[in-house]
């Protein structure tokens, strides 16, 4: 913030000092230096006189020991020779040195008190921000103590002075002792003073017919409190909300604010350049282009001709995101210079793409009572066959399932968001609930939600070729016989989404419908048609930042054909991590002699979670409930009910999710603990 202040003139009167020196007067004064202490006639006199000669007599000459030629031309080679490094002598410290070196001086501790910045509730902040405070409650010596109290004064002047008090005064005071609790007493003081408001809101450039533009982004208004928060904010506001009606060229220059201190106003002045009003024409390609103009028209949810809006503009740079194919993709207004006869002007959006990889590789793995091990990879081309057109291989590996997958997917088909998938598909399961061989062809165009463009409504429309050979329970016989089935299906879904998250929703709701109409031909003659359709909606409500409730209700049914007529696989079950926890992989409702699940033709769950987050973990409860019948009408009578808690690792990708169960009331055979890890919340 730029602040003009006015300016003081301290003068301060010069002081001079005569030092006169008591007893006689100046002039006098080398009288009173004594003489020279040698300057004795007594002592003169014992001297003998200088011209009289002495006798004195002669020393003995001293016997010079003879010169060692050896011994001085090894002392020079010695002096000549390079010093030792200091690196040689870290061992070489004296005794005493070293045991004086690792005593230290007991840490002197401290109390801080602060007065004056409640009451303009600054007191939070500043506890937040004091070094006083952030380096605990004690320190080396009462030197460091007085240096971080002085960086705390100019921490509330700063703070003072960000909230409009800008006559504020802020003193610090270290006691020279420590006092009766044995602490060295620290106070900072703080003056506020009288607020500094707004005075005068001046807009500098805006022409007339885009200064209510402007001042209406602006929002400050005279008498305002003068704070640096809210003004940082007011001319963000502007330089975001200008683009969104058809301003993208605005500047916004640096702010002005004159003071005055009989008032306690402040003068605003902003300059502004709007720029020109802008409509779309077209695009500019730049960079590695991955995409065509043909396809990067597929994306803009605008038209040419229509006003500039910065919000379509990031909405289309999220579409090309969430394509994964770049490894950064702008896009940005270029002026063209033609102006339309309402005076706006053309902009070109100028895509700056640069290609990212093109291939990836995936994994996961989980496990679950009932399911067993599964680990799961897949390959990926994104753009084998371009525009968008993937070339995906799943496979998986499991103890009770084996499959590979391989798809054909073009996204962004024809129109933003849809996708065409053609796939293959060829398994192998072994559940207690029936074993089979199967073999499927199916395509489906959807509109679909990602991580990155999560959409509130979706759909799906498709068609399935399946061939599966499976073991069925034959209760005229008692006995499981192996069928071969062809299966024909027209699956149908459409999905509303109101959750703020796709992977971990803490708030909103979730509504999914799926129709699938199915004819079935048997090997042994016998022919079916009937129709599957399952409806779901979940629920997710924030108690506060760290709890969220979670519920889900899931209702199916089948419809226009028995039971055991219907192929093992198409019927319906419960049970599991992904059902109702407690109970294994599809345990819950009607077995067969060999209590074995033979599933139903109806299906009724609840759900219900209490979710607690601290950091990247997380705790869950949750109680789960469960019904499938043999009819087609679903029911709550008979429910059962799981209950159980798990614990959650949040990563960037969606939490890891570790749950355990167990069943209520649990019956014979059921197994008394369930476990299931995993990728994302239940639901």
């Amino acid at each position: 913030m730029t602040i003009q202040l006015r300016k003081y003139t301290l003068n301060c009167a010069r002081i001079s000092l005569t030092l006169l020196i008591a007893g006689a007067p100046v002039v006098g004064l080398a009288q009173q230096i004594p003489g020279d202490p040698f300057d004795d006639p007594a002592f003169t006199n014992a001297l003998p006189p200088l011209d009289q000669s002495v006798s004195v007599e002669d020393p003995k000459p001293v016997a010079t020991p003879p010169i060692d030629l050896a011994v001085e031309q090894k002392n020079e080679i010695e002096l000549a020779a390079p010093l030792p490094s200091l690196s040689t002598l870290e061992n070489a410290i004296p005794a005493t040195t070293a045991l004086e070196a690792s005593e230290r001086a007991p840490d002197i501790r401290y109390r801080l008190k602060i007065a004056g910045l409640e009451e303009v509730g600054l007191e939070n902040r500043f506890r937040d921000l004091s070094a006083l405070l952030d380096k605990g409650s004690k320190a080396a010596n009462a030197a460091q103590v007085t240096a971080r109290a002085d960086e705390d004064v100019q921490l509330a002047e700063r703070l003072l002075r960000s909230e409009g008090y800008f006559d504020g005064l802020v003193t610090a005071l270290v006691g020279p002792l420590p006092d009766a609790s044995g602490q060295l007493p620290v106070l900072i003081t703080a003056t506020p003073g009288l607020r500094y408001r707004l005075g005068t809101v001046t807009l500098i450039g805006p022409t007339p017919a885009t200064e209510p533009l402007v001042r209406s982004a602006l929002a400050l208004l005279p008498d305002q409190p003068i704070v640096a928060a809210d003004i940082q904010t007011a001319e963000a506001r502007v330089a975001l909300r200008l683009p969104e009606q058809g301003y993208p060229f605005v500047n916004v220059g640096d702010r002005d604010i004159l003071l005055d201190d009989a008032t306690q106003r402040g003068d605003y002045n902003l300059p502004v350049e709007t720029g020109p009003k802008t409509r779309y024409s077209g695009f500019r390609l730049a960079g590695d282009p991955v995409f065509d103009e043909k396809h990067i028209a597929i994306f803009p949810r605008f038209k040419p001709g229509e006003i500039y809006d910065s919000r379509q503009v990031d909405d289309m740079r999220r579409a090309l995101v969430a394509t994964s194919l770049f490894s950064s993709v702008a896009v940005t207004p270029q002026r063209t210079g033609v102006v339309a006869p309402d005076g706006t002007e053309t902009v070109e959006l100028l895509v700056q793409q640069n290609r990212g990889p093109q291939r990836s590789l995936a994994g996961s793995a989980g496990f679950s009572t009932g399911e067993g091990v599964k680990l799961q990879g897949s390959w990926t081309h994104r753009n084998l066959f371009p525009p968008e057109g993937a070339l995906i291989v799943t496979a998986i590996a499991g103890t009770k399932e084996q499959s590979l997958n391989t798809s054909f997917r073009r996204s962004n088909a024809g129109k933003r968001d849809r996708a065409l998938l053609i796939s293959a598909l060829a398994s192998r399961q072994r559940f207690e609930a029936y074993n089979a061989e199967s073999f499927a062809l199916s395509s489906s165009l959807s509109r679909n939600s990602t991580p990155i463009w999560q959409k509130r409504w979706t759909w799906s429309v498709g068609g399935e070729l399946l061939a599966t050979r499976e073991t069925r329970f034959d209760t005229t016989n008692a006995d499981r016989a192996r069928s071969v089935y062809f299966i024909a299906a027209l699956p149908l879904s459409i999905g509303y989404d109101l959750s703020n998250s796709l992977l971990d929703p803490t708030k909103g709701v979730r509504l999914t419908a799926r129709v699938s109409p199915e004819a079935q031909q048997r090997a042994n003659g016998g022919f079916d048609s009937y129709g599957r359709t399952l409806f779901e909606a979940s629920g997710y409500f924030g108690v506060s930042d760290s709890i969220v409730l979670a519920a889900r209700a899931r209702v199916g049914s089948i419809v226009g054909a028995p039971r055991d007529d219907i192929a093992p696989s198409r019927r319906l079950y419960s049970g599991g991590g992904g059902s109702v926890r407690g109970f294994g992989y599809q345990q819950l409702g009607p077995k067969d002699i060999d209590d074995k699940p033979i599933g139903g033709r109806s299906l009724t769950e609840f759900a219900a979670e209490a979710r607690y987050r601290f950091g990247d973990y997380g705790i869950v409860t949750f109680l789960d409930a469960g019904r499938v019948g043999e009819s087609s009408s679903p029911s709550i009578a008979g429910m059962r009910y799981g209950a159980g808690i798990g614990g959650r690792y949040y990563t960037n990708f969606g939490p890891l999710r570790l749950d355990v169960a167990t069943p209520l009331k649990r019956r014979k055979g059921e197994s008394l603990v369930a476990l299931y890890l995993s990728i994302g919340q239940a639901f």
